[in-house]
């Protein structure tokens, strides 16, 4: 377990606006506002693959985020940069709901 010392943050958005059009602009809105942060060494954001619909499938949400820290201490820091809390002050009106997995992973 000593390999495990990055830190996947994936977040799962289900909108009140489930149009393309409001799935779009939160994809775009991630991209602003959640990529690039000291210490992502990954970052993807986009919706729900509509041809996976098999029974294990989790389907309750439109956009998902996935960004890969170096560290810890990077997660943290990205939890309080002005960005990320700008993005959520100025989104989380958008989102019935939001669900948040973080773990601690290798490559």
């Amino acid at each position: 377990m000593e390999n495990l010392t990055q830190i996947a943050h994936n977040v799962y958005f289900t909108l009140k606006d489930k149009s393309p059009e409001a799935q779009q602009k939160m994809v775009e809105a991630c991209h602003k506002y959640l990529s690039g942060h000291p210490g992502c060494v990954f970052f993807a954001a986009g919706v729900l693959t509509e041809e996976l619909d098999r029974p294990v499938n989790d389907r309750a949400f439109q956009v998902a985020l996935h960004v890969v820290f170096d560290s810890l201490e990077s997660q943290n820091a990205y939890q309080v940069a002005e960005r990320h809390v700008q993005f959520i002050e100025e989104n989380k009106e958008s989102w019935e709901s939001v669900r948040v997995f973080d773990s601690t992973v290798a490559s």
